[in-house]
């Protein structure tokens, strides 16, 4: 079986990364833009990934970056279903259309 090569795996992320952009700055649901952001992460990671094996093959670089883009995510993801869950309790709508109500 062939392993794929550097430019499949550039090609997968790239693919990740944009359908992340596009339902980001389409959805309106808020879980569906958590999501959204969590595509665009995994993309980086894959690219972090990808470049320390086929050009930095002796190092571990890649993966100390992706190990921690990963903390980071599970942190911001928390944080960000927290926020949600509020904001459900407060109005009983997750739309960005009502997020405008918690300014006051």
């Amino acid at each position: 079986m062939m392993q794929p090569g550097l430019y499949h795996l550039l090609f997968i992320s790239t693919a990740l990364f944009f359908i992340g952009v596009y339902g980001f700055f389409t959805r309106r649901n808020l879980v569906t833009m958590l999501m959204s952001v969590e595509l665009i992460l995994n993309s980086v990671n894959l690219n972090f990934i990808a470049f320390n094996k086929y050009l930095w093959y002796d190092k571990m670089d890649g993966l100390f970056f992706t190990i921690f883009i990963i903390a980071i995510a599970a942190a911001e993801a928390a944080v960000a279903i927290a926020i949600i869950i509020n904001l459900y309790r407060s109005h009983q709508s997750i739309d960005v259309e009502n997020t405008e109500d918690l300014r006051y």
